[in-house]
């Protein structure tokens, strides 16, 4: 008898999320390994100056200093790699949660077990959650232990406060992919949507210092809750884990009744 979907979805994802957390750390140790060349090289950061304003806010940050390890990591890692691989795990795991079980034909199974379609969303919810704090941190770790080994210091808490927020940008979008997935079924819909609202969610906060439009709603972007305030730099910005926190608890809300008013299939 199934007593614990989010005990059988963790046990599902076990191997994925091992996958998951060997290629973050892999990637952080190739930027570790990375850091004594670039850091004797003030030409990067020259380099970074002399591009226009307009990619400088896109692929880098007004603030960045590639001679410093905090600098270099924001550049390299938190601007864009980072949030892209918690994003593609976040997105995937939220859209798969009802949507998956439909499309293996296991949902009726699942819905079988005395379990209601409110404690499935829950505790799927859960799981993607669990995932994606799991591979925040083991992202974390990875910046302190092995940037230590290549002599890229960096403070751990800042660098944890980086990674909270990190892991809540992934959970938002995650979120709204298992809205979606609960309230439709279909798993690309599912994906889809927030990829597409995540990649203007980062135009917006990049680009609002030039564009007035952008500007006015910069602050709704979950990309500024994210690196808006510069956790790596100030540490945990408690206003943006609130506006992030309370976003994820509606989009939660709101995928508990689209998954009860629906006629499941298989």
């Amino acid at each position: 008898m199934l007593t614990s979907v989010l005990t059988k979805t963790l046990r599902d994802q076990g191997r994925l999320l091992l996958a998951w957390a060997l290629s973050l750390a892999l990637i952080v140790a190739t930027y570790a390994a990375i850091w004594p060349s670039v850091k004797s090289q003030p030409s990067m950061s020259d380099f970074i100056d002399q591009m226009p304003e307009a990619f400088r806010s896109l692929f880098a940050t007004s603030s960045a200093d590639m001679s410093t390890p905090t600098g270099y990591i924001q550049v390299e890692l938190l601007s864009f790699m980072g949030p892209i691989a918690v994003l593609i795990y976040a997105i995937n795991a939220g859209a798969g949660a009802i949507g998956g079980e439909e499309d293996r034909h296991t949902m009726d199974l699942l819905l079988s077990n005395p379990v209601g379609r409110g404690r499935v969303v829950v505790d799927k919810f859960l799981a993607m959650v669990l995932g994606t704090f799991l591979l925040a941190a083991v992202m974390g770790l990875s910046l302190v232990l092995e940037g230590n080994l290549a002599d890229m210091v960096l403070p751990p808490d800042k660098v944890a406060a980086a990674m909270l927020h990190l892991a809540l940008l992934g959970v938002v979008f995650g979120s709204l992919a298992l809205a979606l997935s609960a309230a439709t079924g279909r798993t690309g819909l599912s994906r889809g949507i927030p990829a597409v609202l995540a990649v203007l969610a980062y135009i917006i906060n990049a680009l609002a210092p030039l564009v007035d439009a952008f500007d006015r709603i910069q602050e709704a972007s979950p990309f500024f809750q994210y690196i808006g305030q510069d956790p790596l730099r100030k540490g945990v910005a408690w206003d943006s884990v609130l506006v992030s926190a309370l976003t994820i608890a509606v989009l939660v809300a709101l995928a508990v009744p689209g998954f009860r008013r629906r006629d499941v299939a298989g």
